[in-house]
């Protein structure tokens, strides 16, 4: 007689892998880090080898040395927290304040809850927040894009450092900011192009300089069905919505209109960065579909609210931890079982 196996569904493997869909997320974000290297060259190149070389580097010696485990390294979720990281920092930053973050991310943001899989908020974003409050000079000083982008451009670069960004403009452009330096007319400030925004050939990060490369890899992304649409849809929306909102209310200064400012939210800082690749992050992100509309709407609206009042003229990488914090009860939000009676 032939030994039964009784085994839990399901009962045909979909050949998926968290290896699989690491090196998917990576691949995606190719075309966003080639826009980068022609942008600011070999600042690119330096600041993503040095990141990810510290994450992986931590993350061998705490499970090998510390936690007494088999390193799991062969997954890419140590290279992939690199990559992100380096995303989120100026591509002129010191080495030894990077390889600070990542030690950071991986070390406090992942491996202190157990590793991938536990850890509640993302740890790039944990990386990058810890230098942005430690480091605000160095985290806020962007080189302005040169070498191939802005020779396509048509720009001549005559200073290599800007402390500005196209938000920074935005911010005082809008005249919520009553300080000193609040303005009222476009013409008081050089503001960045849509097209230069969209292209790549504006001051940021390396993950901000182009949004049309994180938008590419944000649809291969859904069409290999790594993530779904349902929380870069939801952050997107809900920050076009809301900047239509301050547009439709007469707070803009003329000389710009609606569409213009609402382009000018969508295009510049880190919203297509975070609404593809950092708030999708499976580990820190709810389950079912309408929580994770709920936890795109969440993030969409801290974002504009940071950058409306707030301090910091960029507020995607704390909305998104703000909202980590708020995926364990997104997740009680289920569908009910085939048959099961509606709890009173």
């Amino acid at each position: 007689m032939e030994k039964l196996i009784v085994a839990p569904a399901p009962h045909a493997h979909s050949g998926d892998s968290v290896r699989r869909n690491m090196l998917l997320v990576i691949a995606a974000l190719i075309p966003a880090y080639a826009v980068s290297i022609v942008a600011f060259g070999w600042g690119a190149l330096i600041t993503m080898a040095i990141s990810v070389a510290a994450c992986v580097g931590c993350e061998w010696l705490i499970t090998k040395y510390l936690l007494k485990q088999k390193p799991t390294l062969c997954d890419c979720s140590a290279v992939l927290t690199g990559m992100l990281l380096a995303f989120n920092v100026p591509s002129n930053l010191d080495w030894w304040i990077l390889v600070l973050g990542a030690v950071f991310a991986i070390g406090v943001g992942k491996m202190t809850f157990g590793g991938l899989g536990q850890n509640p908020f993302n740890p790039a974003l944990v990386g990058r927040v810890f230098l942005l409050i430690s480091f605000p000079a160095q985290m806020t000083t962007w080189p302005k894009a040169q070498g191939f982008a802005s020779a396509i451009m048509g720009q001549q670069v005559t200073d290599a450092n800007s402390g500005a960004t196209p938000l920074y403009y935005l911010k005082h452009l809008v005249g919520l900011d009553n300080g000193p330096e609040a303005v009222k007319t476009v013409a008081d400030l050089k503001m960045t192009s849509l097209s230069d925004a969209f292209l790549g050939a504006m001051g940021g990060s390396l993950g901000e300089v182009c949004a049309l490369a994180l938008i590419l890899g944000g649809l291969f992304l859904i069409c290999t069905r790594v993530i779904t649409w349902h929380i870069p849809v939801s952050i997107i929306a809900t920050v076009a919505l809301f900047a239509a909102c301050t547009g439709w209310a007469g707070a803009l200064p003329e000389g710009i209109d609606t569409c213009h400012y609402v382009a000018y939210e969508l295009l510049t800082g880190g919203v297509m960065l975070g609404a593809f690749f950092m708030a999708t992050d499976y580990v820190t992100s709810p389950m079912s579909a309408c929580g994770k509309l709920i936890f795109g709407i969440g993030i969409g609206l801290i974002v504009m609210v940071i950058r409306t009042w707030g301090n910091y003229p960029e507020g995607m990488s704390f909305a998104i931890l703000m909202m980590n914090a708020v995926v364990p009860l997104l997740n009680k939000i289920r569908p009910r079982h085939f048959g099961e009676k509606k709890k009173a």
